[in-house]
């Protein structure tokens, strides 16, 4: 059996959006979707409506909700470091675990030092055995080993960030991920494609990810970002990435 799992951060709790977004998540058939960003849940509850999934959860002031129309036996956020920015925990039915992420944003040393203490945090509160499948899926806002930020891109008062951090991130985040024995699954199928997902008008940084451990690298079919369909651009200013997986 195959799960199709789209990860989406829908901008600013994305009102306003609701057909624009539900016509990106329509178009790409998936059984569950991780939303970040989600922080108006008559919002979540639209798109469950406009896109036939029954079950839904969000929370008012809670990046991280989803909708589903797989059965879902429970919903736990957790937080982390500042209000908000916790993840969700989502247990499916018979027992596979799917984390959505959404880690704090901002290129700079100071932030990316947070954003490996919110994955650790994350990591040391997730116990699972050796035949527990699971994946974590969501915003990271932050890019993974070799992957470079053109520093030009960044609207004035982030660059400057850059620069009082000395001119470079050193990123760190993503290579905590691997260390804990994950696999990026977009590099894992990809190899060296770029697959920018951020901003649509503009894409030049990979922020967004699907994580499994490595020792199940063979059940991810497919992970792609989402760049077609006519309201993709407009519906937010991430793309979403689909992940299939065998369950």
């Amino acid at each position: 059996m195959s799960l199709k799992l789209l990860s989406y951060n829908i901008r600013h709790g994305g009102a306003g959006r609701e057909m624009q977004l539900a016509s990106v998540i329509n178009a790409a058939t998936p059984d569950l979707v991780v939303l970040q960003e989600a922080t108006r849940p008559s919002v979540v509850a639209r798109l469950a409506s406009e896109t036939g999934m029954e079950t839904w959860a969000a929370r008012e002031g809670d990046s991280v909700g989803f909708i589903s129309r797989v059965p879902v036996e429970r919903h736990e956020w957790h937080p982390l470091i500042r209000p908000g920015r916790g993840f969700m925990e989502i247990v499916l039915a018979g027992g596979v675990r799917v984390y959505g992420v959404h880690l704090s944003a901002v290129h700079s040393n100071w932030t990316e030092r947070r954003r490996r203490r919110e994955l650790e945090l994350m990591l040391k509160s997730v116990a699972h055995g050796p035949e527990d499948f699971h994946v974590f899926v969501g915003d990271f806002n932050t890019l993974a080993p070799g992957e470079l930020l053109d520093v030009r891109k960044l609207p004035p008062r982030l660059r400057a960030l850059v620069w009082l951090s000395g001119g470079r991130v050193r990123y760190v985040t993503v290579q905590t991920m691997l260390d804990a024995g994950y696999v990026d699954g977009y590099r894992l199928l990809h190899g060296r494609d770029t697959g920018y997902t951020f901003p649509v008008w503009d894409p030049h940084v990979r922020l967004d990810f699907a994580f499994l451990p490595a020792r199940f690298s063979e059940r991810l079919e497919a992970c792609d970002v989402i760049t077609d369909g006519a309201t993709v651009r407009s519906a937010s200013d991430h793309f979403p990435l689909l992940a299939r997986l065998t369950i």
